[in-house]
This record gives structure tokens, sequence and C-alpha cells, in this order.
């Protein structure tokens, strides 16, 4: 058993940090499996009336009902790969220690070849997520910070850095107040990143419970 260790890094939304998910052999393991044996894609996605290819490379996964929208795009998930529904289910059990209970039917897969990959500002609040949802993000990889910024002005922006085999918790109240960013960094060396998530079922869909890895 690996011996996981707690940070708060606000009061207010609930912001965690863990380290040691994994221990070092098997992120490095986990690591190099989903490297290999994803389907990385590089989806073209709509901004202001213009079309761009993604600037890293990404994989969504899931119960086959955990459907998303974003950015003008729908994305059907891919079936659980063994890898990371075993990760999904480690991270479930390791938030119970904060008092988190969250069942997760879906997995955005973020692929950084190098630092001058990224993902721009935002708050994952779409609909489908729910009005407070808690995102559970697992890095593998180089060391890289996520900036964040408050929506209304109530504090300073700041870093929280995702050293390899580390877990960020976005709590309630986390999309409502704050906006994160990967932004590009002199730092070498590939990162992958899990954001865990639960995506909101419509009433009566029952079959997702069967989709599980």
């Amino acid at each position: 058993m690996t011996m996981a260790e707690w940070q708060r890094l606000t009061a207010s939304p609930v912001l965690y940090r863990c380290q040691g998910v994994l221990g070092e052999s098997e992120a490095d393991r986990a690591l190099a499996i989903l490297d290999a044996e994803l389907a990385w894609q590089r989806p073209v996605l709509k901004l202001y009336g213009r079309e761009h290819p993604i600037p890293r490379s990404q994989v969504w996964m899931g119960d086959s009902e955990a459907r998303y929208r974003y950015s003008g795009r729908d994305f059907q998930p891919e079936p659980w790969h063994p890898t990371v529904a075993a990760l999904r289910d480690r991270v479930a059990t390791l938030l119970e220690e904060p008092g988190l209970r969250v069942r997760f039917n879906s997995v955005l897969l973020n692929r950084y070849v190098a630092g001058n990959e990224r993902m721009g500002w935002h708050s994952d609040d779409e609909p489908e997520l729910g009005r407070a949802p808690i995102i559970a993000a697992l890095s593998l990889g180089a060391e890289r910070p996520l900036r964040f910024r408050w929506k209304h002005g109530e504090g300073k922006p700041f870093n929280a850095w995702l050293p390899h085999d580390s877990l960020l918790v976005m709590g309630p109240g986390c999309q409502a107040q704050l906006q994160h960013a990967l932004l590009p960094r002199r730092i070498p060396g590939l990162r992958i990143s899990l954001t865990f998530r639960q995506i909101l079922v419509p009433a009566g869909d029952s079959s997702a419970d069967d989709q599980r890895a």
C-alpha cells in the first residue's frame, strides 16, 4: 500500500492535492501503458468561428451513456481501458479519505508531449456535470503547474504544481469560482493527465451501470 499525503490548497472552495497515489513504479508503468496503448486523438474545435486542432492529444473514455459536449462538438466515450478502469477505482477509493464520495463514469485523458502543448483558460462547468461537480485529476509524467484564477476577483492567481503520481481534487464550488489552465512552459517530457468526472445520465437510462470495466 502507498502512503498518500493530502494537502488542502484553498480553504474555500475545496481544492486538494494528494501525492504518492500509486507509488513510483506503478505510476511509471501506467504512464507507459497509456502512452502506448490508447488511440490518442487531436480533434478540431471551433473557437470564435474558426476551426483549430487542439494543442495536445486526448481520449474521452467512460460508460457508453457518458456523452459530453464542449466547444460545439459532441464526444462519444471510448470503452474503458482496463488500466484506466483500475485507476478510476483507485482514485474513487482514495477520495473517501477526505470524505468525498463520487462514482466516476467518465474520464478525459490529455497527453502533452512537451511543455509547448497546453490547455487554455476554462472551467469544467458544462451542464452535463451538474451544479457542483467533483473532478479528480491524476497526473503522470513531467511535473507542470496548473494555473488558477478567481472568476470574481476574490484573490490572486496561483499555481498548483502537479508532480508525477499526484492527484488534484477540485471539489464542489471550484468550477463556479475558479478557472484553470495548463499554460506553455519550457518543461521537457511527456505528461498524461486523467480527469475523472461524473456525467449526469438522463433518468430512466440504467444501462450505464453495465458498462463498468
